[in-house]
């Protein structure tokens, strides 16, 4: 997911999306376990967007305090 993307979500939207990334991070580590996966790059691409979401929502409560 690009970062232009996760800008435009909201923040609860922000944080049902990062669940479900998270959880199919995992499953894809647990899968890549007991067997290799035909390609492993996924794993990277979803640690990355997990990463760009806890970013984003980080961002956000930074600016709601800053602005309190």
């Amino acid at each position: 997911m690009k970062q232009e993307v996760i800008k435009e979500l909201s923040t609860p939207d922000l944080t049902e999306r990062l669940e479900e990334e998270s959880k199919q991070l995992v499953r894809l580590k647990l899968n890549h376990a007991v067997s290799p996966l035909e390609n492993p790059n996924k794993i990277r691409a979803y640690r990355r967007t997990v990463a760009r979401i806890k970013t984003e929502i980080r961002k956000r409560a930074m600016e709601a305090t800053n602005k309190s």
